[in-house]
């Protein structure tokens, strides 16, 4: 019998480790032989650990599975009672769109045969036989952006490496995922890791890049095993190191691993913080592109950015921006979490709604209580009513709505959430992960944290300089820290003011 059973934190979280064990050992008492394959996630959270077993007519799910369920597994797994059929049937897993995450959940993630015979490497291969400068159209063409936050088109960042002149040029991946809320590069990591290096290694060709880092919260510590390991399997069988598949460019990686600052997810200061600098944000210009690490040209992408890339030299960019609306083209894996039936990760296309999200794929609140909130982006995104559930899930529609896609996590809460609470805590997240650089920054997140508790003590006069203080640090702050605090803070302000209005009433 051959099972599955993911070793992705989080299904470890819920006990995977446990359930794996069981299974062996109740495998040795019958005296089956049976082989273990800890995969990736197939991103279905709720229903981790999530348990296949190999049958004729594909892989069958159980879950969410405790060591209790295990011998009843080998006894009657037709008739058990955690039996969800075909894991591809779920419909969840079967409605999304999987381009990037292919392969998350089918594979052994540090197999590198089983990579190739998903797909794998074919994107590399593509990329061998173009000039570099062909491999960069092919990116702008795509319509790929930034999946990391500020959505800027992959094809532009590289193409201005590709054109500058230096000695040594560098990959940079941004790996520190810090945003509650949002799991989706730490899922890749573990459950896919070659599709990263793969990624990387076409930046690479694409710009002249002969060294590369992936730079990795130290929250992560699954992710940095897994990635150091496959850093090393890719390296021993060619695909990187002194030539990319027997070719005549070299390209070697390093994982790096993060001190623990938020802030160190914009890319300047995570620059600082791999020179082994201080992690404080850089004034621009000079554009990273230009002058990054080590002052040269460097390409500083997130995860998801580069993990789509092999999908777009295989399958072709015209592929790619077939899919999605408007200038938001391909696919997003949306992160959805906080009080959900169904949290975990979807993959789908641009332009489908914010309430066929929550509503249809996430199934409503898990408390069972009407929806009053969804914050999209990040602890820095802005908080969306129900009446935003007609909006598209794309960069333009949210921004038009003084949204943010960033990362594209979802956080939804029931009716019983203290929106001003909520504010308070978007000025004091900011104050505390402040690298200090910007006054706008620095001090303003203390004095907003400072004005709303004048507000919840009855002070309605202090509403007007609380938007004044958003205004400001909008304007002034050196990085998206202080610059997108004040979106929650004012969602929050602008949809819900009843929430502050009995407060400014009974000062008035």
């Amino acid at each position: 019998m051959r099972f599955w059973v993911p070793a992705d934190a989080a299904a470890r979280a819920c006990g995977a480790d446990a359930v794996a064990a069981a299974i062996a050992a109740e495998a040795a008492r019958r005296g089956i032989p049976v082989e273990i394959i800890r995969n990736g996630t197939r991103g279905m959270v709720w229903l981790e650990p999530l348990v296949e077993i190999e049958a004729p007519e594909g892989r069958l799910g159980f879950g969410p599975m405790t060591v209790a369920d295990v011998a009843s597994l080998f006894a009657a797994p037709a008739t058990h009672p955690k039996a969800l059929g075909p894991t591809e049937e779920i419909p969840f897993f079967k409605r999304q769109t999987r381009l990037t995450f292919a392969r998350c959940g089918r594979t052994d993630p540090l197999s590198l045969s089983d990579y190739e015979a998903g797909g794998g490497l074919a994107g590399l291969r593509v990329a061998l036989a173009k000039k570099p400068e062909e491999i960069v159209d092919d990116v702008v063409t795509s319509g790929l952006r930034g999946r990391g936050g500020a959505g800027f088109p992959t094809g532009i960042k590289w193409r201005t490496v590709q054109l500058a002149r230096a000695p040594k040029k560098y990959i940079v991946c941004n790996a520190d995922e810090g945003d509650s809320g949002s799991f989706a590069d730490r899922m890749l990591m573990e459950g896919d890791p070659f599709c990263l290096i793969e990624g990387m290694a076409i930046a690479a060709l694409a710009t002249g890049a002969t060294q590369g880092f992936v730079y990795i919260r130290s929250e992560y510590p699954d992710a940095i095993a897994v990635m150091r390991r496959a850093v090393g399997i890719a390296t021993a069988a060619g695909v990187i190191g002194d030539a990319i598949l027997g070719s005549g460019h070299a390209f070697h990686m390093e994982i790096r691993e993060g001190a623990g600052a938020y802030v160190c997810g914009e890319e300047t200061s995570l620059l600082n913080s791999l020179e082994g600098k201080r992690g404080v944000v850089r004034a621009k210009p000079p554009l990273p592109a230009l002058q990054g690490f080590m002052a040269s040209p460097t390409v500083v992408n997130n995860v998801l950015s580069l993990a789509a890339v092999p999908w777009i030299m295989a399958e072709g960019p015209e592929a790619y921006s077939a899919i999605g609306i408007g200038r938001s083209r391909g696919t997003i894996p949306l992160q959805i979490a906080g009080n959900v039936k169904f949290g975990g990760l979807f993959e789908t296309g641009f332009g489908i709604t914010l309430g066929e999200i929550v509503n249809d794929i996430a199934g409503g609140t898990a408390s069972g209580r009407p929806v009053k909130a969804v914050q999209v982006g990040g602890p820095l995104g802005a908080y969306h009513p129900v009446s935003d559930f007609e909006l598209a899930f794309c960069y333009e529609c949210f921004a038009e709505q003084k949204g943010l896609v960033g990362h594209a996590g979802l956080v939804v809460h029931d009716d019983s959430a203290d929106m001003m609470a909520l504010a308070r805590f978007a000025m004091e997240f900011c104050a505390v992960e402040s690298c200090g650089k910007c006054t706008p920054c620095r001090i303003g997140a203390v004095r907003g944290v400072e004005t709303l508790d004048r507000i919840a003590a009855g002070d309605g006069a202090a509403l007007a300089l609380l938007d004044d203080l958003c205004e400001l640090m909008k304007t002034g702050s050196l990085c998206a820290l202080g610059g997108f605090t004040p979106y929650p803070v004012q969602s929050a302000l602008r949809h819900f003011p009843e929430e502050f209005t009995p407060v400014r009433e009974a000062a008035e």
